[in-house]
């Protein structure tokens, strides 16, 4: 065989066996990747994103898109190949699979999780909405949810609303706990609830509720620990005095808080945040409205982009990581708390681009 075929041939079952090693081995590494938007405005799916009824709503215009990132499952194995083109690719990031799945979480935790921060996350987006607008809001304790084989368990059950324990009313999840481990394990623990039937019921048609019961619990013994416990983890729920739904499905975490407030406030009130103009953000929001940080942030700035968007809403404290590359065409607007957005979003349908607090200027 010639020398020069010889060498071409090595040189090809060479590159044929790293792109098999690259297939077949597996690294310790996931994938960040821009996701879709949402107009929180508009419609999903066939249907609208924020729906309200029961109280009087008013024309929006433009956008105030939520941001979302892609990541890899917890449970895929990422290939050396993958992750090569990964960090090659521009708008992607390849992270230690840690980072992403911290303690070898599963797909099945992390869905869970993911589905329980983003129904935390709508309920406080109604309350900071409610509380910008000034409409009161009433707060009651609820067994969050009921750990299985526990004391508790089919005594008590998710959504109930505890109104007592040994005949001391409560008035945050806290309470709760403190009044439980007063008591030694093996005693009986009354706990004073409006089951989560009733209470739902009340709620729908926006009545009283018509009764409380009593039920009693024998303490159980926390395990490495002395004090008594109960099996249940009590949280905080809220009633409203109108109806407020937000459908959104496949997207799951707390990331879109703020931008679920700002379009319930934004289709409460007879002004248009907007002014027409494309907005896009991120950020948690508390109760209080407070707004916090989240992950990805680079990933949701491309996105937003991507999709048309002009001013990007940032957490505070996201401001220097987003700012470290900013897509051209996209202003970074940060923002600390709901006042700071409604009074962002002012100044952008206004125009009046110079006056806005920017990542990454003084």
């Amino acid at each position: 065989m010639p020398r020069r075929t010889a060498t071409m041939l090595a040189s090809t079952l060479m590159l044929f066996a790293l792109l098999c090693a690259g297939v077949f081995l597996k690294v310790p590494y996931s994938e960040m990747s821009p996701g879709p938007t949402v107009n929180t405005l508009g419609d999903s799916h066939g249907e609208p994103v924020l729906n309200i009824s029961g109280r009087k709503t008013y024309p929006t215009s433009g956008h105030l898109n939520m941001t979302t990132v892609r990541v890899t499952g917890a449970d895929y194995d990422m290939n050396l190949l993958e992750a090569v083109y990964g960090w090659l690719a521009g708008d992607n990031i390849v992270v230690p699979h840690e980072n992403l799945y911290p303690g070898g979480k599963t797909e099945e935790q992390s869905t869970q999780e993911n589905a329980e921060e983003f129904s935390q996350s709508q309920q406080s987006a109604k309350v900071a909405a409610m509380r910008q607008l000034g409409i009161p809001v009433t707060a009651r304790v609820i067994v969050s949810s009921v750990v299985k084989a526990s004391p508790a368990d089919g005594q008590l059950h998710a959504g109930d609303v505890v109104q007592a324990v040994d005949g001391t009313p409560v008035t945050a999840p806290e309470d709760v706990a403190k009044l439980v481990t007063k008591h030694k394990p093996g005693e009986p623990v009354e706990f004073t609830v409006i089951p989560a039937t009733e209470a739902a019921e009340a709620a729908k048609a926006q009545r009283e509720p018509s009764g409380s019961t009593k039920v009693t619990i024998t303490a159980g013994k926390a395990p490495g620990g002395g004090h008594a416990i109960v099996g249940i983890r009590a949280g905080t729920d809220h009633t409203f005095p109108f109806t407020i739904d937000i459908k959104l499905a496949d997207v799951g975490g707390p990331s879109a808080g703020l931008m679920f407030a700002l379009g319930i406030v934004d289709k409460l009130t007879p002004e248009d945040l907007t002014g027409g103009k494309f907005v896009a953000g991120t950020g948690t929001i508390d109760d209080q409205g407070k707004v916090g940080p989240i992950g990805g942030i680079q990933m949701k700035t491309i996105g937003a982009r991507q999709a048309g968007a002009e001013y990007f809403l940032t957490p505070a404290e996201n401001c220097a990581a987003a700012a470290a590359d900013v897509p051209a065409g996209l202003t970074l607007v940060k923002v600390s708390t709901m006042g700071d957005a409604t009074k962002a979003l002012e100044k952008i349908s206004k125009g009046d681009k110079a006056g806005l607090p920017q990542c990454g200027k003084p």
